[in-house]
């Protein structure tokens, strides 16, 4: 499995061990946390390759010691063979022996199905059966005190465990995927949001408003300023839906298909404070109602990045929005990937779900006004809805999302972006 995994891949650009494969081993992993926080030193032994395992045992288990398996490498690839156990368990009993020698006796916990040859080293061994696993529950919500950094961010487009089966039902789902999505970007693309929303529920679609929606500004200062939190790229359509009627999605950067297959305008930010605070209020001058993502990036996971205070200096009041969206199949949101292709698996999977709370108004104008600085009031937005939400809010941002997904801050070079949109552009024609 290692060699056809591995087999080919760059070893600079595989960042899977801590971008996609970290929520899949808190998701099935079972251990005494207790035992853990209390022990002087943590080692774990994985006959799994080391780019595997020890970016999450390190960051989510604050293991000190890792030993596993070194893939070779060969002009920068990875081969996928992998060194042999000899050599792994002989590391590994140089380094238990400086363990026993430093702290005393080692504990060793491991699987009665396959334990480790090294376990013979512990002076104490507790084995675990498949019927003790099997009541395991998964630590992906972890608390701070147990873990060093609770899962906020992860990559990948599989919203389940690819064990075989599930692996094989994707596989089974696809042809129906593919008819299944066309027959809903053709709902919601040539259909007025009264007829496409209830057809849509008919093909699996769940659409959920928990609040009466706020009517169009009737006293001749503009339009409304809409601030929600970012979960997919179809936040603002979905709250077009909701109003049943259209507004303008304000976006720092959409690639060239998802802007020409929107049902609703886009705007494009530059990126720049005051070119933005110009765009956005020429807009708002204009009677448009703004739907505006502060954080600046989508995050799946039940937290809020910080919000950009800009929106809190544009507008009298704004109108803050909490979405919730689920998937059962395929995330529509990637780091790494093709963004262009996010709506289309957000629509294949078999049941989508998406959530639309309107909150009360805030008056953004008189709070700034009285002294307040826009970075506080963003702040109060963002708490609001938060606690619709249930969602803890962080100080994170986008550049820490993609630092840690891509190895890059998430703003790709300006002639490198017009040479991708000019390739898929070309690709579209064609």
């Amino acid at each position: 499995m290692a060699l056809v995994a591995f087999a080919g891949i760059k070893e600079e650009k595989f960042r899977a061990g801590r971008a996609v494969l970290p929520k899949f081993f808190l998701e099935a992993t079972g251990v005494v946390l207790e035992v853990l926080s209390e022990a002087k030193i943590k080692m774990c032994i994985s006959r799994m390759p080391r780019v595997m395992v020890e970016g999450f045992l390190k960051e989510y288990l604050e293991v000190e010691i890792v030993v596993a398996r070194e893939l070779k490498v060969f002009a920068g690839y990875y081969t996928g063979l992998m060194e042999e156990e000899a050599d792994q368990y002989r590391d590994g009993v140089v380094l238990m022996e400086k363990m026993a020698s430093l702290h005393g006796s080692i504990l060793g916990f491991g699987s009665k199905s396959s334990p480790h040859p090294l376990l013979s080293q512990c002076k104490e061994v507790q084995l675990v059966s498949e019927a003790e696993k099997r009541k395991w529950h998964g630590v992906l919500r972890p608390n701070g005190a147990a873990f060093h950094n609770p899962l906020v961010f992860h990559d990948g487009r599989m919203a389940f465990l690819p064990t075989p089966a599930a692996t094989l039902a994707m596989f089974l789902w696809l042809p129906f995927a593919l008819a299944l999505l066309l027959l809903r970007c053709l709902l919601f693309l040539c259909l007025p949001y009264s007829i496409s929303v209830p057809l849509g529920a008919v093909t699996g679609v769940t659409n959920r408003l928990l609040r009466a929606t706020p009517s169009p500004r009737q006293d001749g200062f503009g339009g409304r300023l809409y601030v929600c939190n970012h979960r997919t790229l179809l936040d603002p359509i979905y709250v077009s839906g909701a109003l049943n009627r259209p507004i303008v999605a304000v976006t720092y950067s959409v690639s060239p298909v998802s802007e020409a297959l929107s049902p609703i305008r886009t705007a494009r930010l530059a990126r720049d404070k005051e070119e933005d605070r110009r765009r956005m209020e020429q807009l708002l001058g204009r009677g448009d109602d703004l739907v505006v993502c502060p954080e600046g990036t989508t995050c799946r996971e039940p937290y809020l990045l910080r919000f950009s205070p800009l929106f809190a200096e544009l507008a009298e009041e704004v109108v803050p929005v909490a979405l919730s969206a689920g998937v059962t199949m395929f995330y529509g949101t990637t780091a790494s990937g093709f963004k262009c292709f996010d709506p289309f698996y957000f629509l294949a999977n078999p049941w989508p779900r998406y959530e639309v709370e309107f909150l009360p108004a805030v008056a953004t104008g008189t709070m700034v006004r009285e002294g307040r600085s826009s970075c506080e009031v963003a702040n109060l937005v963002q708490g609001q809805i938060g606690a619709a939400l249930g969602f803890q809010c962080t100080a994170l941002t986008r550049k820490d999302k993609y630092l840690m997904l891509a190895g890059n801050e998430g703003v790709v070079e300006q002639k490198k972006k017009k040479n991708l949109q000019r390739s898929w552009t070309s690709c579209l024609m064609k």
